[in-house]
């Protein structure tokens, strides 16, 4: 069994995080931490009381992360004090702080993506084989999210750019980003030739994807002791 401890416990993605861990025979919740001052500091989850205090964190065996990047490298810092794995789903990391990311990795075990989709991650999949067989064709990227999302372009539309200039050699100049309503997440990739479209999309129904997909990380972690890991690397595990 994985003892779990979720940060940003009483967010949105937390409180989904905690309630499909709790339905999971898997995990053992045994950890809630939220920012100090946060007004459920005090206050339970089920029988966790949720903290602002880090040391918590020794309790567990992962820490699943979806802040802020100020927030996320504060608490990595406590993960690699107490060698504890990490799940990191935060956007909108700098350079530095993913730097910062990938030497704590030397030293615990480290999920780290823009986007803990299964179904994103098989769209990444599915963009860089397109893009390495039709490296002349030009592209497009259009994502969509809720008003409330502070980053644009998406850290899951700057990915998919990386991943189709690593495969065709050229950059995606093209990103449109929407910021409208209450929508979760959509992402297309259009390929333009003379000739033809071609279309990759994904638009997400729920929340729980995310968090399915970050338990799911946390399983893959079980048993590492250290290494920075994508949810590519996931993905190749879950059996066909």
């Amino acid at each position: 069994m994985i003892k779990l401890a979720v940060s940003g416990c009483a967010g949105k993605m937390g409180a989904r995080i905690i309630d499909l861990a709790l339905s999971d025979e898997d995990f053992r919740v045994v950890a809630a931490i939220e920012a100090k001052g946060h007004q459920a500091i005090g206050s339970k989850i089920g029988n966790i009381k949720i903290s602002d205090d880090l040391s918590v964190v020794n309790l567990a065996d992962c820490l699943i992360e979806f802040t802020s990047p100020e927030a996320t490298i504060e608490h990595l810092n406590a993960c690699v004090k107490y060698r504890k794995s990490m799940v990191i789903g935060t956007t909108a990391m700098n350079d530095e702080q993913k730097k910062i990311i990938a030497d704590s990795a030397r030293n615990i075990a480290v999920v780290f993506s823009p986007n803990m989709s299964i179904g994103v991650n098989l769209l990444f999949k599915l963009a860089q084989e397109a893009a390495s067989r039709i490296p002349d064709y030009s592209v497009k990227i259009i994502e969509a999210h809720h008003v409330h999302k502070k980053d644009a372009p998406s850290g899951t539309a700057k990915q998919l750019a990386q991943v189709i200039k690593d495969s065709a050699g050229k950059d995606v100049s093209d990103i449109q980003s929407i910021r409208e309503g209450e929508i979760i997440g959509d992402h297309e990739v259009i390929f333009e030739s003379q000739w033809d479209t071609i279309k990759l999309s994904h638009s997400a129904k729920t929340r729980d994807i995310f968090a399915k997909g970050a338990l799911t990380a946390a399983k893959f972690l079980q048993g590492k002791k250290s290494g920075l890991f994508s949810m590519q690397d996931v993905l190749e595990t879950i059996k066909k």
